[in-house]
């Protein structure tokens, strides 16, 4: 009987392979950069990497990691509260809680976990969890893991959240929940309008700044920065593993009473092992290097602005963004990965998003630029677009 289940996966496999939507994972032999060697041989552009400050190969950062390596070993072998907490740990907390301004942070193996772990200790079936239709998986797994009744709204659409938050008003706590920067489109969450319907209706608000932090905002601060209502978000959950470093690690920072809560009954800080110390080493010394200086945040916002202008006069249809990610649609998910095909011929490296990343009939490539990226890169990018582009007939 066993043996069926074998059967029926192999099966399903091919099927995804014959409608063009099987997955394939390209071997990097380099460190993780703006140009990368592939297991071929070739040296390629990366243009589909979370690195959006180029700090995953900074040699600060490495030197940062090696030196607490020698001071405070590999690995913790343990969760926090039985012996997992070195000083590393508190320091990196209170750098991300000084860096939000917030009150305190809690530290995960990654963001999915602080998503994954922020909604029960919290909330119960009195309670309400208003999300936006397009959150990120890892939110929508921890509501599901809440008993906390649950709320749609259209995403970024403040009369639809208006409209939820009333059907909310009977429950006794209220929650709005919404990605800073959505990760398939790039747009940002309108949170000024957020923050003022949370307030009017008394309802807490969340957000989930893995794409916006070290992206949006003048110093890379994220979205309450870039809407100037530093504060005035209840809880910020991100990650390490993006623009601020692109190892591992997640967080949650805000509200002291919030997090104490966290660290007494949140399942994935309880029962998963503390990241290392060389780990939390490279995030101080990261942001160390944001505190002195806005250099990086400001080379990633003219990198961008250079690209969408010369993306859209060549034609292309991208979605509005005002993040580091350039959602370039192409609406079909066979046409997505010929296209990125033909652009790593040519030395370009993206990838092709589709069903069910991305809903049918929405594929795109998603380009996602760096501070690492030189003018030289950029221009090479279009200059290969444009060529593709033309060849298969989308411009």
């Amino acid at each position: 009987m066993s043996k069926k289940i074998y059967e029926s996966l192999k099966e399903d496999l091919k099927q995804i392979e014959a409608d063009g939507l099987y997955k394939s994972e390209r071997i990097i032999v380099s460190p993780q950069d703006a140009e990368i060697t592939l297991d071929s041989g070739q040296s390629v552009l990366n243009f589909c990497a979370n690195n959006y400050l180029g700090l995953s190969n900074h040699p600060r950062l490495i030197q940062a990691a090696k030196d607490a390596m020698d001071s405070h070993g590999f690995g913790m072998s343990s969760v926090r509260f039985i012996c997992g907490a070195t000083d590393l740990h508190k320091k990196l907390e209170q750098k991300i809680a000084d860096f939000f301004g917030a009150e305190d942070t809690i530290l995960y193996a990654a963001c999915f976990d602080a998503n994954g772990g922020v909604f029960e200790p919290l909330l119960t079936a009195e309670d309400a969890i208003i999300s936006d239709t397009l959150n990120h998986a890892s939110i929508i797994d921890g509501v599901r893991l809440c008993k906390a009744k649950r709320f749609r709204y259209a995403t970024a659409d403040m009369e639809d959240l208006e409209k939820q938050l009333i059907a909310a008003q009977d429950q006794r706590f209220r929650i709005i929940v919404t990605d800073g920067v959505f990760s398939m489109d790039g747009h940002v969450a309108p949170m000024d309008k957020i923050v003022e319907l949370a307030d009017k209706y008394d309802a807490l608000v969340m957000v989930d700044e893995c794409h916006s932090a070290g992206v949006v905002g003048k110093s890379g601060r994220g979205v309450t920065e870039h809407f100037d209502i530093r504060g005035k978000v209840d809880i910020i959950t991100g990650t390490l593993g993006k623009a601020f470093g692109g190892a591992i690690g997640g967080f949650t920072t805000g509200k002291k009473e919030v997090i104490e809560m966290l660290r007494q009954r949140s399942r994935p800080y309880l029962f998963s092992n503390s990241i290392p110390p060389s780990i939390a080493a490279a995030g101080i010394e990261m942001f160390d290097m944001m505190d002195s200086t806005n250099e990086l945040s400001t080379q990633l916002h003219e990198n961008t602005a250079y690209f969408k202008e010369q993306m859209l006069a060549a034609g292309f249809d991208i979605k509005p963004t005002e993040s580091a990610i350039c959602a370039v649609m192409l609406y079909n998910a066979e046409l997505s990965q010929r296209f990125a095909e033909k652009l790593l011929e040519k030395g370009i490296y993206v990838i092709g998003f589709f069903f069910p990343v991305v809903p049918k009939e929405q594929a795109r490539i998603r380009v996602q630029l760096s501070a690492a990226h030189t003018r030289e890169h950029l221009e090479r990018a279009v200059k290969a677009f444009t060529e593709v582009g033309k060849e298969l007939g989308v411009i």
